[in-house]
Order: C-alpha cells, then structure tokens, then sequence
C-alpha cells in the first residue's frame, strides 16, 4: 500500500507465550485472538488515518472539472438529495448531470438552488461552457448537453412558485393582448410603481397606436420559467421612458395561472427562410419532397418544441415546412408543421411545431432559449 506508513510498538506479550510445535508449550487460543485482534485494529487505525489526511489534502482541487469540492461530496450524495431527484423525476444519467452542475459551481444548498430559477440558470450556463470547452468528441459533446438541458427542463417544470399579483412579476417579460384586429406583443418595463409600464404598442408599420385611457384589457403573459398567466387591466396613461414612448397599465391582483409550456420559449427577431415540404407515401415508405421555392421571414419566438414566423407568403395550416436560420453564428435546419395561423396587418404569424430537430440543432436552440450562449 503506497504512501503509507505504518508504525508498530511492541507489545508487551513474552515470545514463550507464543511457541508452536513439538515439546513446547502450547498457547491459549484466547491468547492468540487478543493478539490478532490488537494487531488487526492498530492497522485499521492506521489506514483511516492516513486516508483522512489524504482526502482533507486534495479538498477543492477539483473546481470546474466535476471533481468534489468542499463539503459537496456528502451533501449531493445524501440520501436526501437523492429522494428529492427523483421524486422530481430525473433518471440516473440526469442526477449524474445535475451532481455534475452543482459541484462545478460549488452549490452548498442544492435544494434552494432547485426552487430558484435563476440560481439554477447560473449553475447550468457554467456547466455548459465547461462541456462547450471540453476536449471530448463531438458526438460525446453533443450527448451530454443534450442531458444537461432536459436535466434542466424537468427541473423548470418542477418549480412550484405561483404568482398572484402584477407586482410579483419581473422586468424583460412580455405581455400578449388584443386590441382591434390587431394581436399586439410589449415587453414590460417597471413594476415598482402605482402602475405597470410596458413599451407602447405598434402596429406592423412601426407607427404607434394610442390606445384611449380606461380601455379595458385581457393580458397573456409567459414568465422565464414557462408559466403561463392571465389578467384583466385598463390603461391608465402614456409617458416616456428613456426616450421612448410608454404606455402604462393598472396593476392587478387576480392572475390567473393558465399552463406551463414544455420547453423554455424566448421572443426574438431572427431572419429564417423556409420552403414547402411534400410527403408522398405512409409508414417506412414515406418520402419528402423540398420544394425548391425559398421563402423568406422572421422567427418571433422559439423554443425546441417549435417557433413562431411572421411571413407575407401564403401556408395553408397543417403545411410541412423545412426552416433554415443563423443562431449564435451557427446554421440551425429543422422540419416542421405549420399548426395554426394569425393575421396580423399585412403579414401572419404562423405557429410551427418542430417534427424534426438534429441534436446540434436542438442544442443550439436550447443554449439560446435559455440565454446560456450569451455573453
């Protein structure tokens, strides 16, 4: 046994108490097992001692790589911790992931880290970067972000946090609401004050609509953690913030929990184009035809479960389409399914669910929805 050092005192034991073989005094069997059992004990002793100092030796060595650091090790491997994994539904490769996020950001309170999202997306953008940065294959790579993120998505719809009032919620989240014919979608500004102040509303051209005070409004909205809200307010005013003009809102303390979307959605503004797809045959003889006509239009919302597209072009509901698009500086392809459709002004909204998504492609999209790939 390398590295160790073991030091054995005399005992105080006659060697004529221990003589075997003919014409000597045999020893007592009761002798001979005290003094096996003090020899096994002071080399028990030893050993603990010894892998103590080593273990106390090589604490916090490990940061960044997964290795245990500080008390990590104990807690993440408690019983505790491991009813609490699985009651939320993670599978053995997951609690793997999840062991592995926590220790590479030093988590000393994985229970609090688990109930705040934004802890936990601190946790989570580090261990990306340090598998983004590994020397491993691209297919080992690839496997083990696609774990993180769904590591990460049964813990976001396991967050039981409810809201019930406007003044809950957070800045950088949008509101959806109807006025006219038209569906309009404002980010939130500020919460803190007698009212809620949103960007004012535009139409497709970019011209400003003055929505009269005291119209009554039926706002939708999604926070970070995918839950779904609704609430009834009015208009109070219009004002200026940072130049640019506000609209504000009465606060309300009746939101109303609607549903949890699957995956982590975020609004955005990405050039796309995508061309019509036409399926011949059923089964394994299935076959898919590209359309070699090249559409253009502009992602409004995504998430690896599928996007919105604001496009001119006509596509009819149920219309299979494949999509192209620059993310992160990388191209994402995927196949999907026009499900519904909304005029807006000149242009419509589609709503696309994603049948087919490459794991590079579903990573990239993940990564962005959850804003780990930013700077």
């Amino acid at each position: 046994m390398m590295g160790l050092n073991i030091f054995l005192f005399p005992l105080k034991v006659s060697v004529n108490d221990f003589q075997f073989g003919k014409g000597s005094s045999s020893a007592s069997p009761i002798s001979i097992i005290i003094f096996m059992a003090v020899i096994v004990i002071a080399v028990a002793v030893l050993i603990i001692s010894n892998a103590s100092k080593n273990s106390s030796g090589t604490k916090g060595t490990g940061k960044g790589t997964g290795t245990s650091t500080g008390g990590g090790s104990k807690l993440f491997s408690g019983i505790a911790f491991n009813r609490l994994v699985r009651s939320i539904g993670l599978d053995n490769e997951q609690i793997k992931m999840l062991n592995f996020v926590f220790k590479s950001d030093d988590v000393i309170d994985p229970e609090k880290s688990i109930n705040t999202p934004a802890l936990l997306d601190r946790h989570f953008k580090r261990a990306y970067r340090i598998i983004e940065q590994s020397s491993g294959s691209e297919e080992e790579t690839q496997n083990r972000l696609f774990t993180l993120f769904s590591t990460r998505n049964i813990l976001e719809n396991s967050v039981t946090g409810d809201l019930s009032s406007t003044h809950q919620l957070k800045d950088n989240i949008n509101f959806t609401f109807n006025y006219g014919k038209n569906k309009l979608n404002v980010a939130l500004l500020n919460t803190k004050s007698e009212h809620l102040t949103v960007e004012a509303p535009k139409n497709v051209l970019g011209t400003q609509i003055k929505i009269p005070n005291g119209t009554k409004l039926s706002v939708l909205l999604f926070t970070k953690s995918n839950k779904g809200f609704s609430f009834e307010t009015s208009v109070t005013g219009f004002s200026s913030v940072n130049g640019k003009p506000a609209m504000h809102l009465a606060h309300s303390n009746n939101l109303k929990f609607l549903s949890q979307r699957r995956f982590r959605r975020r609004q955005a503004l990405i050039a796309c184009f995508f061309f019509l797809v036409y399926v011949e045959g059923s089964g394994k003889k299935q076959r898919f035809t590209v359309d070699k006509r090249r559409f253009a239009g502009t992602i409004m919302d995504i998430s690896v479960g599928g996007c919105s597209i604001k496009i001119t072009a006509p596509v009819q509901v149920g219309a299979k389409l494949k999509i192209e698009f620059i993310l992160e500086g990388k191209k994402v392809a995927a196949l999907g399914q026009a499900l519904r459709t909304n005029r807006t002004g000149a242009s419509t909204i589609i709503h696309v669910k994603f049948l087919k998504l490459p794991a590079k492609s579903r990573n990239r999209i993940n990564a962005y929805a959850y804003e780990y790939a930013d700077e």
